[in-house]
Protein backbone atom coordinates (compact mmCIF):
# COMPACT_ATOMS: atom_id res chain seq x y z
CA UNK A 1 0.00 0.00 0.00
CA UNK A 2 2.98 1.82 0.93
CA UNK A 3 4.75 1.94 -2.53
CA UNK A 4 0.90 2.26 -3.98
CA UNK A 5 0.75 5.61 -2.85
CA UNK A 6 3.83 7.03 -3.11
CA UNK A 7 3.95 6.13 -7.18
CA UNK A 8 0.29 7.60 -7.14
CA UNK A 9 1.64 10.79 -5.39
CA UNK A 10 4.83 10.61 -7.99
CA UNK A 11 2.28 10.46 -11.46
CA UNK A 12 0.23 13.14 -9.76
CA UNK A 13 3.18 15.52 -9.27
CA UNK A 14 3.67 18.28 -11.73
CA UNK A 15 5.83 21.00 -12.05
CA UNK A 16 4.08 24.67 -11.99
CA UNK A 17 4.62 26.23 -14.68
CA UNK A 18 6.78 29.48 -13.91
CA UNK A 19 9.65 26.87 -12.48
CA UNK A 20 9.88 24.90 -15.81
CA UNK A 21 11.71 27.36 -17.08
CA UNK A 22 14.40 28.38 -14.27
CA UNK A 23 14.53 24.35 -13.52
CA UNK A 24 15.60 23.55 -16.97
CA UNK A 25 18.00 26.10 -17.43
CA UNK A 26 19.36 24.89 -14.10
CA UNK A 27 19.98 21.69 -15.32
CA UNK A 28 21.43 22.70 -18.94
CA UNK A 29 23.66 25.06 -16.44
CA UNK A 30 25.10 22.22 -14.40
CA UNK A 31 25.26 19.24 -16.40
CA UNK A 32 27.25 21.41 -19.47
CA UNK A 33 29.30 23.06 -16.89
CA UNK A 34 30.34 19.32 -15.14
CA UNK A 35 30.64 17.80 -18.49
CA UNK A 36 32.43 20.53 -20.45
CA UNK A 37 33.25 23.36 -18.63
CA UNK A 38 30.92 26.36 -20.57
CA UNK A 39 30.83 28.89 -18.06
CA UNK A 40 33.67 31.71 -18.19
CA UNK A 41 34.20 31.39 -14.16
CA UNK A 42 31.66 31.21 -11.40
CA UNK A 43 31.91 35.33 -10.59
CA UNK A 44 31.33 36.56 -13.44
CA UNK A 45 27.94 34.14 -13.97
CA UNK A 46 26.98 35.28 -10.35
CA UNK A 47 27.14 38.91 -12.02
CA UNK A 48 25.15 38.36 -14.56
CA UNK A 49 22.16 36.42 -12.64
CA UNK A 50 22.89 39.23 -9.55
CA UNK A 51 22.20 42.01 -12.29
CA UNK A 52 19.41 40.56 -14.10
CA UNK A 53 17.42 40.13 -11.11
CA UNK A 54 18.01 43.50 -9.35
CA UNK A 55 17.52 45.56 -12.75
CA UNK A 56 14.05 43.66 -13.26
CA UNK A 57 12.67 43.87 -9.24
CA UNK A 58 13.93 47.86 -9.44
CA UNK A 59 12.24 48.53 -13.23
CA UNK A 60 8.84 46.53 -12.23
CA UNK A 61 8.42 48.35 -8.93
CA UNK A 62 9.43 51.80 -10.24
CA UNK A 63 7.01 50.95 -13.81
CA UNK A 64 3.99 49.15 -11.65
CA UNK A 65 4.50 49.75 -7.82
CA UNK A 66 4.49 46.36 -7.55
CA UNK A 67 6.99 43.28 -7.01
CA UNK A 68 6.94 40.80 -9.65
CA UNK A 69 8.29 37.22 -10.00
CA UNK A 70 11.76 36.70 -11.23
CA UNK A 71 11.83 33.58 -13.08
CA UNK A 72 12.02 34.94 -16.32
CA UNK A 73 15.14 37.38 -14.95
CA UNK A 74 16.70 34.39 -13.44
CA UNK A 75 16.56 32.73 -16.87
CA UNK A 76 17.79 35.95 -18.57
CA UNK A 77 20.75 36.40 -16.24
CA UNK A 78 21.21 32.60 -16.35
CA UNK A 79 21.72 32.95 -20.11
CA UNK A 80 23.56 36.07 -20.25
CA UNK A 81 26.13 34.04 -17.60
CA UNK A 82 26.44 31.36 -20.05
CA UNK A 83 26.71 33.21 -23.18
CA UNK A 84 29.12 35.84 -22.90
CA UNK A 85 32.65 35.65 -22.90
CA UNK A 86 34.85 38.18 -21.85
CA UNK A 87 38.28 38.58 -19.55
CA UNK A 88 36.32 41.58 -17.67
CA UNK A 89 33.26 41.53 -15.37
CA UNK A 90 31.37 44.57 -16.67
CA UNK A 91 30.32 42.79 -20.36
CA UNK A 92 28.10 40.11 -18.31
CA UNK A 93 26.48 42.87 -15.94
CA UNK A 94 25.64 44.85 -18.94
CA UNK A 95 24.61 42.42 -20.75
CA UNK A 96 22.19 41.43 -18.07
CA UNK A 97 20.97 44.95 -17.26
CA UNK A 98 20.21 45.59 -21.09
CA UNK A 99 18.18 42.25 -21.34
CA UNK A 100 16.14 43.31 -18.56
CA UNK A 101 15.83 46.92 -19.10
CA UNK A 102 14.43 45.97 -22.70
CA UNK A 103 11.31 44.70 -21.79
CA UNK A 104 10.68 47.83 -20.20
CA UNK A 105 11.78 50.16 -23.01
CA UNK A 106 10.59 48.52 -26.28
CA UNK A 107 7.32 47.20 -25.84
CA UNK A 108 4.42 47.36 -28.53
CA UNK A 109 0.40 47.15 -27.37
CA UNK A 110 1.73 47.17 -23.75
CA UNK A 111 4.12 43.90 -24.23
CA UNK A 112 7.86 43.75 -24.88
CA UNK A 113 8.77 42.70 -28.33
CA UNK A 114 12.69 40.71 -28.38
CA UNK A 115 13.34 37.87 -26.39
CA UNK A 116 15.33 39.87 -23.80
CA UNK A 117 18.90 38.04 -23.67
CA UNK A 118 18.47 37.59 -27.41
CA UNK A 119 18.18 41.80 -27.88
CA UNK A 120 21.13 42.17 -24.72
CA UNK A 121 23.42 39.76 -26.79
CA UNK A 122 22.82 41.57 -30.06
CA UNK A 123 23.23 45.35 -28.76
CA UNK A 124 26.67 43.88 -26.42
CA UNK A 125 27.31 42.36 -30.00
CA UNK A 126 27.32 45.90 -31.95
CA UNK A 127 28.59 48.29 -29.07
CA UNK A 128 31.16 46.00 -27.63
CA UNK A 129 32.29 43.68 -29.85
CA UNK A 130 35.94 44.66 -29.08
CA UNK A 131 35.30 43.49 -25.31
CA UNK A 132 33.43 40.66 -25.40
CA UNK A 133 32.28 37.25 -27.54
CA UNK A 134 29.59 34.54 -27.59
CA UNK A 135 29.86 30.97 -26.25
CA UNK A 136 29.95 29.20 -29.73
CA UNK A 137 31.92 25.76 -28.98
CA UNK A 138 30.72 22.44 -30.14
CA UNK A 139 30.25 20.02 -27.73
CA UNK A 140 33.33 17.51 -29.62
CA UNK A 141 33.50 14.08 -27.66
CA UNK A 142 30.80 15.26 -24.80
CA UNK A 143 28.40 14.72 -26.92
CA UNK A 144 26.08 12.64 -23.96
CA UNK A 145 25.45 15.85 -22.11
CA UNK A 146 24.52 17.66 -25.49
CA UNK A 147 21.89 14.42 -25.94
CA UNK A 148 20.58 14.31 -22.39
CA UNK A 149 20.56 18.14 -21.95
CA UNK A 150 18.46 17.98 -25.80
CA UNK A 151 15.94 14.93 -24.87
CA UNK A 152 15.35 16.86 -21.62
CA UNK A 153 14.41 20.09 -23.11
CA UNK A 154 12.46 18.65 -25.78
CA UNK A 155 10.52 16.44 -23.23
CA UNK A 156 9.58 19.80 -20.87
CA UNK A 157 8.96 21.72 -23.91
CA UNK A 158 6.53 19.40 -24.95
CA UNK A 159 5.03 19.61 -21.70
CA UNK A 160 4.36 23.60 -22.33
CA UNK A 161 2.90 22.66 -25.81
CA UNK A 162 5.82 24.81 -27.42
CA UNK A 163 7.94 21.34 -29.13
CA UNK A 164 6.90 22.35 -32.66
CA UNK A 165 8.15 25.46 -32.49
CA UNK A 166 11.97 23.76 -31.50
CA UNK A 167 10.68 20.94 -34.40
CA UNK A 168 10.03 23.31 -36.98
CA UNK A 169 13.48 25.14 -36.57
CA UNK A 170 15.32 22.09 -36.43
CA UNK A 171 14.06 20.56 -39.55
CA UNK A 172 14.90 24.08 -41.11
CA UNK A 173 18.24 24.23 -39.71
CA UNK A 174 19.20 20.98 -41.00
CA UNK A 175 17.47 21.56 -44.71
CA UNK A 176 19.00 25.04 -45.07
CA UNK A 177 22.37 23.43 -43.54
CA UNK A 178 22.06 21.00 -46.77
CA UNK A 179 21.55 24.39 -49.30
CA UNK A 180 24.74 26.20 -47.54
CA UNK A 181 26.26 23.01 -47.87
CA UNK A 182 25.34 22.60 -52.12
CA UNK A 183 25.73 26.51 -52.92
CA UNK A 184 29.22 26.82 -50.96
CA UNK A 185 30.58 23.42 -52.10
CA UNK A 186 31.38 22.55 -48.16
CA UNK A 187 30.86 19.59 -46.30
CA UNK A 188 26.82 19.36 -45.03
CA UNK A 189 28.40 17.80 -41.73
CA UNK A 190 30.25 21.01 -41.53
CA UNK A 191 27.04 23.01 -41.84
CA UNK A 192 25.48 21.25 -38.97
CA UNK A 193 27.68 21.12 -36.45
CA UNK A 194 27.32 24.33 -34.57
CA UNK A 195 23.75 22.91 -33.87
CA UNK A 196 25.76 20.50 -31.56
CA UNK A 197 27.17 23.47 -29.06
CA UNK A 198 25.73 24.99 -26.21
CA UNK A 199 24.58 28.02 -27.49
CA UNK A 200 21.86 26.67 -29.79
CA UNK A 201 20.39 24.28 -26.68
CA UNK A 202 19.93 28.05 -24.91
CA UNK A 203 18.44 29.33 -28.25
CA UNK A 204 15.88 26.57 -29.50
CA UNK A 205 14.97 25.77 -25.61
CA UNK A 206 14.70 29.44 -24.40
CA UNK A 207 14.79 32.34 -26.77
CA UNK A 208 12.62 30.98 -30.12
CA UNK A 209 10.28 29.63 -27.60
CA UNK A 210 9.85 32.37 -25.22
CA UNK A 211 5.98 32.71 -24.65
CA UNK A 212 6.32 36.42 -24.21
CA UNK A 213 7.46 37.15 -27.43
CA UNK A 214 6.07 34.08 -29.83
CA UNK A 215 2.84 34.58 -32.22
CA UNK A 216 -0.76 33.66 -30.44
CA UNK A 217 -0.85 30.97 -33.02
CA UNK A 218 0.33 27.30 -33.37
CA UNK A 219 0.61 27.88 -37.39
CA UNK A 220 2.03 31.63 -36.97
CA UNK A 221 4.96 29.76 -34.54
CA UNK A 222 5.41 27.16 -37.05
CA UNK A 223 5.88 30.10 -39.75
CA UNK A 224 8.04 32.29 -37.84
CA UNK A 225 10.25 29.10 -36.65
CA UNK A 226 10.96 28.44 -40.10
CA UNK A 227 11.74 32.09 -40.90
CA UNK A 228 14.02 32.50 -38.41
CA UNK A 229 15.99 29.59 -40.06
CA UNK A 230 15.25 30.96 -43.11
CA UNK A 231 17.02 34.58 -42.39
CA UNK A 232 19.51 32.61 -40.08
CA UNK A 233 21.37 30.79 -43.65
CA UNK A 234 21.34 33.98 -44.91
CA UNK A 235 23.47 35.56 -42.48
CA UNK A 236 25.58 32.18 -42.48
CA UNK A 237 26.10 32.92 -45.93
CA UNK A 238 27.53 35.95 -45.24
CA UNK A 239 29.86 34.33 -42.42
CA UNK A 240 28.64 35.76 -39.61
CA UNK A 241 29.29 33.91 -36.47
CA UNK A 242 25.95 34.52 -34.48
CA UNK A 243 23.55 34.06 -37.16
CA UNK A 244 20.95 32.86 -35.28
CA UNK A 245 20.72 35.70 -32.75
CA UNK A 246 20.76 38.39 -35.30
CA UNK A 247 17.74 36.12 -37.40
CA UNK A 248 15.86 36.04 -33.70
CA UNK A 249 16.46 40.01 -33.18
CA UNK A 250 15.34 40.56 -36.75
CA UNK A 251 12.08 38.33 -37.12
CA UNK A 252 10.64 37.93 -33.84
CA UNK A 253 9.17 41.64 -33.10
CA UNK A 254 8.20 41.89 -37.05
CA UNK A 255 6.43 38.60 -36.29
CA UNK A 256 5.09 39.63 -32.83
CA UNK A 257 4.13 43.15 -33.89
CA UNK A 258 2.26 41.76 -37.23
CA UNK A 259 0.93 38.82 -35.16
CA UNK A 260 -0.50 42.01 -32.32
CA UNK A 261 -2.11 44.25 -35.30
CA UNK A 262 -3.69 41.18 -37.15
CA UNK A 263 -5.17 39.94 -33.63
CA UNK A 264 -6.87 43.74 -33.49
CA UNK A 265 -8.23 43.49 -37.08
CA UNK A 266 -9.92 39.96 -36.00
CA UNK A 267 -11.52 41.88 -32.96
CA UNK A 268 -12.83 44.99 -34.62
CA UNK A 269 -14.16 43.06 -37.36
CA UNK A 270 -16.13 40.34 -34.45
CA UNK A 271 -17.11 43.63 -32.65
CA UNK A 272 -18.49 45.06 -36.11
CA UNK A 273 -20.19 42.33 -37.52
CA UNK A 274 -22.17 41.94 -34.44
CA UNK A 275 -23.44 45.66 -34.10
Amino acid sequence: MGNFQLTDSFKNFKVPPGLIGPLLITAVVVAAHLSFGILDGWKKFAVALGVAVITESVLHKIVTGKWRNLSSAYISGNSAGILVRSPMIWPFALCAAISIASKYVFRFRDTHIWNPTNFGIVVMLIIASDSMAVLSIQWGSNMWAMLVIWLVGFLVISKVKLFHICAVYMVSFFAFAWVRSVYSGGLFLAEVAPITGPMYQLFVLFMITDPKTTVSTKNGRMIVAFLIALVEMFFRLGEAVYAPFYALFIVGPIALIIDKLWQERQANVAVNSET
